[in-house]
């Protein structure tokens, strides 16, 4: 829950951002923050994996997104993408259980160019 004085400013932490709802284009709920990834010589996040299908976490496939595709909804109360759930299953990912895949060169390369990105690289 965010506090009354976060409201106010244009920066959050990351731990009030790991589990926002994400949402898709028609503002139905599509997944949820699962982390956020940093560029640790820029310092600036490149990337959100979110967590996507499954139940109570279990089953669930992770999909890095570059954070420049997501939007903080107010209304909605969390970002929200211009892509459907169909559209983000169909996205490149990997399993739960297998977390050092979102750092993988060959995987990101995957990522922004199915989102059609530029890399950050």
């Amino acid at each position: 829950m965010m506090l009354q004085d976060e409201k106010n400013h244009s920066v959050i932490g990351s731990d009030r951002v790991d589990g926002t709802a994400v949402y898709g284009s028609d503002k139905g709920k599509i997944g949820s923050v699962d982390k956020l990834l940093i560029d640790k010589r820029g310092g600036n996040v490149t990337d959100v994996v979110i967590s996507a299908g499954g139940f109570l976490g279990i089953g669930d496939e992770k999909h890095s997104i570059p954070w420049s595709k997501l939007d903080y909804d107010t209304e909605l109360d969390g970002y929200r993408i211009d892509v459907t759930k169909e559209q983000l299953m169909d996205a490149p990912r990997f399993a739960g259980n297998e977390p050092d895949r979102a750092y993988d060169r060959e995987y990101q390369s995957s990522v922004y160019n199915y989102w059609t990105v530029t890399p950050y690289w």
